[in-house]
């Protein structure tokens, strides 16, 4: 394998009912910075049927190329025909960097991918840089330079790791929705439209869709509040969320809650923020009756500001708070939401 032989950032566009999943948005936002490191181009693969009308979607958010692989095997999501439709991306273009978003789609697919094209991937990453591995130079190693440095949580949550692929290409990542951030949308921009199509000839590893059942959910996404009220396992009782419910609907902001709500049940987990569950960033993050394990951390501390509740005053959320209240929750939330609710009607509203 030449390495010098692999340029550019690619970026797998994960669409659903050919609609662009926000997760992809967020990688052509990030993989706008790594190519500005490596000075090369952002192309973003986007594989599906009757996909064409949202290239302009993928340009206007920063893809410098797109690559369109359209064919009626890839109306819906099949692990062989999208397995087969990204390996021949790699073994035809050659990318550097291929990253694909942790999705249940995106950690399907990557591990199969790597393997067929016989690289690496790292999974779940958090952090994504350009620089020299191994990271401290070392007596009688090289240290090659313009390197993807992959951050991950590893053991758990209780350690981080940073892992490089220096001697395969492409170097590939998966990563988790919400951690990056994409870029303003330029309205009217546009991109190189390359369309590529390897065949699809259907084999026993292609399996057949009978039938497309959607659940419908009432739930609020998360990932896309401005304002989340959180709870945690000090929150007491499912019955007890009814005041962090009064909070947010005062606040104009949704609940959500922590990794312990979800596994006693009350809660369910389309609600949960943390490493296991959502990663978000609102404007304001309540932390109530949350601890503030690293592993619930890693989901919520990019949030502009994080107000933390919490009886105990040594609890690790007050690391990370930049507002704390040590009380009891069940006198301090009250005792919140009626001055706001105050406030809003002075002011009117």
């Amino acid at each position: 394998m030449s390495l010098a032989e692999y340029k550019g950032v690619y970026v797998f566009a994960q669409q659903v009912d050919n609609k662009v999943s926000s997760i992809a948005l967020e990688l052509i936002g990030k993989g706008k910075d790594l190519a500005k490191d490596l000075d090369t181009t952002v192309t973003a693969v986007l594989v599906g049927h009757d996909v064409k009308g949202l290239v302009d979607e993928l340009a206007e958010y920063g893809a410098d190329k797109v690559l369109v692989i359209d064919d009626p095997e890839l109306k819906e999501y099949r692990t062989e025909p999208y397995t087969h439709a990204l390996a021949s991306v790699i073994e035809t273009y050659k990318p550097d960097i291929f990253l694909i978003g942790a999705t249940a789609i995106g950690r399907d697919l990557g591990p199969r991918v790597c393997a067929r094209v016989h690289t690496g991937l790292t999974a779940d990453c958090t952090q994504l840089d350009i620089g020299d591995f191994p990271l401290v130079p070392t007596p009688g190693k090289e240290q090659k330079h313009g390197q993807l440095l992959m951050t991950r949580p590893a053991f758990g949550g209780n350690t981080i790791a940073t892992i490089a692929c220096p001697d395969f290409r492409p170097q590939m990542a998966t990563v988790r929705p919400g951690v990056m951030q994409k870029l303003p949308r330029e309205a009217g921009r546009k991109a190189e439209v390359i369309e590529f199509n390897p065949g699809f000839i259907p084999n026993e590893k292609y399996v057949e869709i009978m039938e497309v059942v959607k659940a419908v959910s009432n739930v609020a996404d998360i990932m896309d509040a401005k304002i989340l009220v959180s709870g945690g396992r000090g929150v007491g009782s499912p019955e007890n969320f009814k005041i962090l419910e009064d909070l947010a609907e005062a606040i104009g902001g949704t609940v959500s809650c922590s990794r312990a709500v979800v596994d006693a049940g009350w809660k369910p987990k389309d609600l949960q923020v943390g490493q296991t569950g959502k990663t978000v960033r609102p404007h304001v993050y309540f932390a109530i009756g949350i601890s503030g394990a690293i592993q619930h951390v890693a989901g919520m501390e990019e949030s502009d500001i994080i107000i933390a509740i919490n009886k105990d005053e040594t609890a690790p959320i007050f690391d990370v708070a930049d507002y704390g209240v040590v009380g009891d929750l069940n006198k301090i939330v009250p005792a919140l939401t009626q001055k706001i609710k105050e406030a809003k009607a002075a002011a009117g509203k």
